[in-house]
């Protein structure tokens, strides 16, 4: 097959529509192999430090090597999993949250509910409502708990990063700016109606344009080190 046939077969919509079931059953393994190492490893943790949870921009947060320079009391524990919407949060939220009894908990999580490319799409009322019942299972919980709610993070559906088109097209097709500030707007309303702290750790994220810099992005959405040394930065008064 050449170049020109291989091109034409992968934008066939029934192939694409195979390979991304395919990929979607993939990320679903991914999904629950990181819940099961999360399960085995709440074996070891030390009760009421430093949570950090949500999808990947949580779990790819490297915060065990840069929780050593920071001379904290406490212990950062980082249990964001990859792929997680608000729903898959609420499933696996016994083993993500309560077994670790944190006394601070960082949430970043609804990202991929606004990006989400699935059959019924982004929903907010969707989002809304799982995350006020997270909010509210924490609240009932872990009264004694700190609990920051972070502002999503900005994207950048403009720079080049080599992605296929069709594959931006989708990424970015409801991850959008202004769903995104909406999306916080509506975040914050319910933080505050659970007496949560609402927090924006976005300063220095953003171009002249408001979009995630490009040397910070692999893709436009997820991010190098270099972007979270940033958020690190940021966070820090809210970490002691």
């Amino acid at each position: 097959m050449n170049p020109e046939q291989m091109k034409k077969l992968m934008q066939d919509e029934d192939v694409q529509a195979v390979i991304q079931t395919m990929m979607m059953n993939n990320f679903s393994e991914q999904k629950k192999s990181t819940h099961q190492k999360y399960k085995q490893l709440n074996q070891f943790i030390t009760k009421e430090q430093i949570l950090f949870v949500g999808s990947s921009l949580m779990e790819w947060f490297p915060s065990n090597e840069m929780q050593l320079n920071l001379n904290l009391q406490k212990i950062i524990y980082n249990r964001g999993i990859a792929g997680s919407t608000t729903a898959d949060l609420l499933e696996v939220i016994e083993d993500c949250i309560f077994a670790l009894a944190p006394s601070k908990i960082f949430i970043n999580i609804g990202s991929n509910d606004i990006g989400s490319i699935g059959p019924n799409g982004y929903q907010k009322e969707v989002l809304l409502t799982n995350y006020n019942t997270i909010m509210d299972q924490i609240k009932e919980r872990l009264p004694q708990c700190e609990v920051y709610v972070m502002a999503y993070y900005p994207v950048n559906g403009e720079a080049d990063f080599g992605l296929d088109p069709s594959m931006k097209a989708e990424m970015f097709a409801t991850r959008t700016r202004s769903n995104i500030e909406e999306a916080n707007t509506a975040i914050e309303e319910l933080a505050s109606q659970h007496h949560f702290h609402f927090i924006n750790v976005n300063a220095g994220l953003a171009d002249e344009h408001g979009n995630l810099k490009e040397e910070f992005s692999t893709d436009g959405i997820h991010m190098w080190p270099n972007a979270y040394a940033v958020i690190l930065e940021n966070l820090k008064p809210y970490l002691s």
